[in-house]
């Protein structure tokens, strides 16, 4: 059985709720002014040790000064028997002591707090601390012209100094116990006046409670005229008024509004004039809007076009046609979450008569989770149609491929060449095996073939730039080389070369509509963004092209995005982000589209992405 701790009756409560309330502030005062007094004290203490300790440096000095060191002996016993003193002693610069005010010098030596606060010791002020305990000490240096000589030191008499503050505490306590006395004895008083109408209050709310039919002792007697009065007369009324009203459709009311709350789906209920009359907490957050501001709004206040409009009409469709609308299917852009969403919207007549309709239901169900998996399914299956078919690709492509190594090997042994025509074979065998490459990786995904290796940044870079030599020159596109071809990269330099190459084709398109555009290649020495003690090679492409829009922006590398209907696949920023990825690297972008550009500020956009230089890439790679 569970103790009741509290009064039931209001007139103890109250008492209860005084006493309480009134202890609580004098305890609080109590703590308050002690806390005051305590600081005060201790600011006095401190001034007061600090001048006796200097007013004891000063007459060891003289004594030294005078050379009679029992001067110091004498000045330490009458300082020590002041009553606001506990102990008072000096001691040598090494912190031995010499004189004490009482006690045996070989029992009393300095604490390791005190001798801490040697070498904090100013040589024209005082020290003071605080030891665990409380109590107060300050110590000042014994200065004879250059030469410190040694401490003097003055410990409080903490008992003496708080004697001043149990004095409060005591005066405070007695006070309080008055006050509190005196405020019990007021509350009583008043707490009867109040107790008396609540019990006739309470006596009619148990009669309505156990018959709630029998009306015969109501009204209630109105014995005050305050707003305990004012209560009993609006019970009253309120019982009159149940009385005169009682039926069964508040428990109807209360099912419906349950169904409308708690409904996994969105429901909203319109009037002739497209306001929200009622809606329920799903599509509220459907909206991402508060749901008491639905209230009373219209859809293009509440949702952005044509989305809004689209679903204003199928309204004004079923108060025009007087039947439902159904299998609406919406899409947009929304802000929470910012992200595609589709709903799924049936409409339906309210009727309040048979041949009247007066709301207009919508129901909603957000089917954005079910649409991106499908999106996703299909992204899947696209990419296993592209890996089918790139890897046939492949197959047929490797073919002639053979073919032309074979007969570059033939003219290169079997014909007489001049130098450069022989440099020319050597630049045609190396792009014939990075077409190789390209079709035993790029087409089939990125898969490793080869193990990783030391490459120049020269070997990487200046192959991607010979190989566009002609676009670059046909479209008057002026190139910026920064980087030393000798610095050196632990990487796949096929896949590296891939990246960057898909990075420059990219730069020549968006210069393609403009002339005399900039091409930005850089690399050098430098460490992971987020990993600083990871040292590599960051690559910059940068051009003042076209730019991009923040909507492509966000997209760039999904696969099979792209913005070149016409010959582009979507795959060479997906797999160049895949390949960075791959090499535990990191990609940054940063763009402006013609339209966002000023005069101060040109269109254009830089790619930076690092490669760490990393001996143990081939143990880090994950295999494909």
């Amino acid at each position: 059985m569970s103790i009741r701790w509290w009064p039931r009756s209001i007139q103890w409560q109250m008492l209860a709720g005084l006493l309480l309330l009134e202890s609580l502030s004098i305890a609080l005062f109590v703590l308050l002014i002690t806390r005051q007094q305590a600081l005060e004290i201790s600011a006095r203490t401190h001034r007061r040790l600090a001048f006796e300790t200097e007013s004891l440096a000063m007459q060891a000095r003289e004594a030294l000064l005078e050379a009679r060191p029992g001067w110091i002996g004498l000045s330490v016993r009458m300082m020590g028997d002041s009553p606001a003193v506990a102990q008072a002693k000096v001691t040598d610069a090494a912190g031995n002591v010499l004189f004490l005010s009482y006690g045996d010098i070989s029992q009393s030596p300095l604490s390791p707090l005190e001798r801490a606060q040697i070498p904090l010791v100013p040589s024209h002020a005082s020290k003071c601390f605080v030891f665990a305990g409380g109590r107060s000490e300050c110590v000042h240096a014994i200065v004879t012209g250059n030469d410190l000589r040694g401490f003097a030191w003055v410990q409080n008499d903490r008992a003496w100094a708080y004697e001043e503050l149990a004095s409060i505490q005591r005066d405070t306590t007695v006070f309080g116990t008055i006050w509190i006395a005196a405020s019990c004895l007021l509350v009583l008083l008043m707490a009867r006046s109040i107790a008396q109408p609540l019990a006739v209050l309470h006596h009619g709310t148990r009669t309505l409670m156990d018959s709630p039919e029998d009306t015969s002792s109501f009204p209630l007697p109105v014995y005050v005229h305050n707003e305990i009065g004012d209560l009993i007369e609006a019970f009253n009324r309120m019982v009159a008024s149940l009385a005169e009203q009682r039926a069964g459709l508040h428990d109807t009311l209360s099912l419906l509004d349950s169904m409308l709350a708690y409904a996994p789906i969105g429901l909203a209920f319109f009037d002739r004039n497209c306001s929200i009359v009622r809606v329920n907490q799903a599509f509220a957050d459907m909206t991402g809007i508060p749901l008491p501001r639905h209230l009373g709004k219209t859809l293009p206040e509440l949702l952005a076009q044509p989305v809004a409009q689209e679903l204003e009409t199928a309204v004004l469709r079923v108060f025009d046609q007087n039947k439902p609308v159904r299998n609406l299917e919406f899409n947009g852009q929304g802000a929470k979450p910012a992200r595609p969403w589709t709903w799924l919207v049936n409409t339906y007549p309210v009727r309040t008569t048979p041949n009247e309709v007066r709301w207009v239901g919508v129901i909603a169900i957000d089917a954005s989770e079910r649409k991106r998996g499908e999106e996703a399914l299909r992204n899947s299956e696209k990419l296993a149609v592209t890996g089918r078919l790139a890897a046939s690709i492949a197959h047929e492509i490797n073919n002639p491929l053979e073919a032309v190594t074979n007969l570059l090997f033939l003219l290169r042994n079997f014909a007489p060449l001049e130098a450069k025509a022989l440099h020319y074979v050597d630049m045609l065998e190396y792009e014939v095996l990075r077409i190789s490459e390209i079709t035993q990786q790029t087409l089939r995904f990125y898969r490793q073939t080869t193990l990783p290796s030391r490459a120049t940044l020269g070997e990487i870079v200046d192959s991607v730039l010979s190989l566009y030599r002609g676009r670059i020159g046909a479209f008057n596109i002026h190139v910026e080389r920064r980087y030393n071809p000798r610095d050196c990269l632990f990487c796949l330099a096929g896949e590296v070369r891939q990246v960057i190459a898909n990075l420059v084709a990219n730069s020549i398109d968006a210069c393609i509509p403009a002339t005399g555009c900039r091409l930005l290649v850089r690399a050098w020495r430098s460490r992971d963004w987020r990993d600083p003690a990871r040292q590599g090679v960051r690559f910059t492409v940068a051009d003042t092209g076209s730019g991009m829009a923040p909507e492509v922006r966000a997209r760039i590398f999904e696969p099979f995005f792209t913005t070149k209907e016409a010959t582009g696949t979507g795959l060479g920023l997906w797999l160049s982000h895949e390949i960075i990825l791959k090499h535990r690297g990191v990609i940054h972008v940063r763009t402006r589209s013609k339209s966002q550009a000023d005069s101060e500020k040109a269109a254009g956009t830089v790619f930076q992405f690092f490669i760490a230089d990393s001996p143990d890439l081939d143990r880090e790679t994950p295999a494909p």
